[in-house]
């Protein structure tokens, strides 16, 4: 991904996690930490826990934490499964997923749906995937992904059928962004969906 696309697409993460005005996160494949070390520097972030498969990227983002400055007075790193989190996690603000659905096989994405809408039930639920339909501005051929780690690409329309059986299911409200460049017909490099509890579930 160009290095102003990804920028692009954490402001636009990072806005929203700051919009929601959210106390506790939790970064869900939290990976190298581009996403988590922002949210460390979030002064109105007191719990930031990150969370990933990879023993290799928690150790590069531990590196990472150990040169930066942070003001948030919790933070964690967990190595876990995406589809059983700690039943500790359940109740936070906000759980993010950046880029991490197309790393799911699909036959496991009811898993994370239920464990992220479900079982966290978090208030606020920011999640961005890579917009199918930008590809050939990034010169990615019809035949393939952008990363060979990829299960699936999501068109626009997809994603938001995605989004919105999703929300309707688990007692969300969500709205859906292009996100990194807008390409008056194909959209930007990513989508952006922002899950917030629906009134008549919040505690």
């Amino acid at each position: 991904m160009t290095n102003w696309l990804h920028g692009e697409r954490l402001e636009a993460v990072q806005a929203a996690i700051r919009t929601s005005r959210a106390r506790s996160v939790v970064d869900l494949g939290c990976g190298d930490g581009d996403l988590f070390l922002r949210l460390a520097a979030e002064p109105g972030i007191a719990r930031l826990v990150g969370i990933d498969v990879s023993a290799a990227a928690l150790t590069r983002l531990r590196a990472r934490l150990a040169r930066a400055e942070a003001c948030a007075r919790n933070i964690e790193l967990r190595r876990a499964s995406l589809t059983e989190p700690d039943a500790d996690l359940a109740g936070f603000d906000c759980a993010a997923l950046v880029e991490v659905l197309e790393h799911i096989d699909p036959s496991h994405l009811s898993q994370l749906e239920r464990a992220v809408f479900v079982r966290l039930h978090p208030m606020t639920v920011v999640v961005t995937t890579p917009n199918a339909e930008f590809n050939p501005l990034l010169g990615v051929p019809g035949h393939r992904f952008r990363h060979r780690d990829h299960r699936f690409e999501w068109t626009r329309g997809r994603f938001r059928s995605w989004a919105g059986r999703v929300a309707a299911t688990t007692g969300y409200v969500v709205t859906v962004a292009d996100i990194a460049g807008r390409h008056p017909d194909l959209g930007g490099a990513s989508q952006l969906a922002l899950f917030q509890k629906a009134a008549s579930t919040k505690e």
